[in-house]
């Protein structure tokens, strides 16, 4: 490693290869300065391909990085799928998330804090990954943004990064003035124009949290006709061995900070958390059509606002789940990666 790489602290699951027989993706993990101590990427590069173009993965407010994008399950980790198509991919977990640094506040009682993570925070940590990216490959990077990592990307990508390439949005929410069905969930009793005064820090989710708005929005009564039974599972294994203090509660659950709850409240109101007009990279943006989290109208209006971006395009995929990436190929992962993939080339 060349001296300008400094902030790799060390490799901390090591070196592997490909769970499946036809590619060859190396994984490294890494621990970086950042958020609240240390920030996890996971990097995955298949090595057959000499100029790889860079794409890093972003979560939303569920679980992290690795748990969203990169299940051991053969067809199911979006990472891989992304590397086999010509992208060096990385991984990364906001603080608070996956293998990151949790906020101290976290080892206390939720009631014990205000609601953690905002905005702000995620975009300082997406810019320190971003910068460490670049300088680790000397190339430019995309960023692909799911749910409130689609807000938190743009947050980053308004302050107008000249090591910023491109931006994914998938099923992310804009300041749009419209219903919302989660918003009755989070205002406060006795002001509903504002989030729940005593929400705490962060929330405690088991197995049934994990997949309840998962099934939800499912048009079949049988959730195995339209994901595969074994990524769900790993879903939620992959997502509560990423707390160590999972096991120690009954169901075992894991800690996630809610300040995305507070953001996404906020923007749901119409009230912006970033200047759509400060981005100036190409941006696309993907809803799925039956997703809970953002609304047809966010999709429009971003779109519309986006007025000094060289390259905006709008997807809507038929039947699309939030989830859609981890559902079944046919129902809005394979055209979720072919957009993405025909987009960024």
């Amino acid at each position: 490693m060349t001296s300008h790489i400094k902030p790799i602290i060390l490799v901390v699951l090591g070196v592997g290869l490909s769970r499946t027989a036809e590619a060859q993706i190396e994984r490294r993990d890494f621990l970086i300065p950042g958020g609240a101590g240390r920030l996890h990427v996971r990097e995955e590069r298949d090595h057959r391909n000499a100029k790889p173009r860079n794409l890093i993965l972003l979560h939303g407010g569920g679980p992290g990085g690795v748990p969203s994008f990169d299940l051991p399950v053969a067809g199911y980790s979006l990472a891989e799928g992304f590397g086999k198509r010509g992208f060096r991919v990385f991984v990364m977990d906001v603080r608070g998330w996956g293998s990151s640094t949790k906020p101290r506040e976290m080892d206390e009682p939720p009631q014990k804090s205000a609601p953690l993570v905002l905005t702000k925070e995620a975009a300082d940590d997406i810019e320190t990954v971003v910068g460490w990216v670049v300088r680790r490959t000397h190339e430019k990077t995309a960023l692909l943004g799911w749910a409130s990592g689609g807000h938190w990307a743009c947050a980053y990508a308004s302050r107008g990064p000249a090591a910023l390439s491109a931006i994914i949005l998938l099923n992310t929410l804009y300041s749009v003035i419209a219903p919302w069905e989660l918003r009755p969930s989070m205002q406060d009793k006795e002001n509903p124009e504002q989030f729940g005064r005593h929400a705490g820090g962060y929330r405690i989710v088991d197995r049934s949290g994990l997949l309840r708005r998962w099934d939800a929005p499912v048009p079949s009564a049988d959730k195995t006709e339209w994901r595969d039974p074994a990524v769900a599972d790993a879903y939620v294994w992959q997502t509560l061995g990423t707390d160590p203090t999972a096991s120690t509660r009954n169901p075992p659950s894991v800690r996630i900070p809610i300040g995305y709850q507070v953001d996404a409240f906020n923007l749901s109101l119409g009230r912006p958390l970033f200047a759509a007009k400060d981005i100036r990279v190409p941006v696309l943006i993907v809803r799925g059509e039956l997703d809970f989290w953002s609304r047809p109208a966010d999709l429009s209006a971003l779109a519309r606002d986006l007025v000094n971006s060289p390259k905006v395009h709008t997807v809507t995929i038929k039947g699309g789940t939030h989830y859609l990436f981890l559902d079944r190929p046919d129902h809005g992962r394979s055209q979720f990666v072919s957009e993405v993939s025909n987009f960024l080339t």
